[in-house]
C-alpha cells in the first residue's frame, strides 16, 4: 500500500480538495486497494472542522465531495506512515522540513506542483481570502497535479510488481 498525505495550512481548502480529487482518480484507475490518501494542516486551528463551505461548493460542481475533517499534521506518526507528504506551497514545505529536524524524511516531502504537466504555477495558491476564481484555480491545479502524481505512483507500482 502506498500512502499519500496532502498538506496545506489549515486543512480546509487545498489539502482536502487534493485528497478528494486524488481519491476519485485512484478509484477510477481501480487502485484504491493499493493507494490510500489523507490530508492535514500545518496548523491545527481548524481541527475537527469540515472543509470550507466555499471550497465544498466549487468542488461539488466538479463532482467531488469534501468529506474529510480537518486535522493537524502529526510529525510523530505521519512522517513514518506516509510515503508521499505533499505540501501545497513554500510555507507548507518549510513547515514540513522544520518538523523533520534531522532531514530523515526529506525524500518523502514534495510540492504539489512537482507533479503538474504545466509549469503555470509554482505552488497551489491559498484561496481562503479571495473570490470564486481562486477556488477554481486551485481545483484546476489539483486536477492536473493529481493526474501527474497518480502516473508517478502507477509507474512505481509497476516497477514493484515486475520485481525491479
Amino acid at each position: 500500500m502506498i500512502n499519500v498525505l496532502f498538506v496545506c495550512l489549515g486543512n480546509i481548502c487545498r489539502s482536502p480538495s487534493a485528497e478528494s480529487i486524488f481519491s476519485a482518480q485512484v478509484k477510477a484507475a481501480g487502485l484504491d486497494d493499493r493507494i490510500s490518501c489523507d490530508s492535514a494542516g500545518t496548523y491545527g486551528y481548524h481541527q475537527g472542522e469540515p472543509a470550507d463551505r466555499r471550497m465544498q461548493k466549487h468542488a461539488r460542481r466538479r463532482g467531488y465531495s469534501l468529506d474529510s475533517i480537518s486535522r493537524e499534521f502529526d510529525p510523530s506518526t505521519d512522517f513514518s506512515f506516509f510515503d508521499y507528504i505533499i505540501g501545497m506551497d513554500d510555507d507548507n514545505i518549510h513547515a514540513l522540513k522544520t518538523a523533520d529536524h534531522a532531514g530523515k524524511y526529506a525524500h518523502k516531502i514534495f510540492r504539489m506542483t512537482d507533479f503538474t504537466k504545466t509549469d503555470v504555477y509554482q505552488s497551489v495558491p491559498d484561496p481562503y481570502y479571495g473570490g470564486d476564481q481562486g477556488f477554481e484555480i486551485v481545483l484546476d491545479i489539483l486536477e492536473d497535479a493529481c493526474e501527474g502524481l497518480l502516473a508517478r505512483i502507477k509507474h512505481e507500482l509497476s516497477g514493484t510488481a515486475s520485481g525491479r
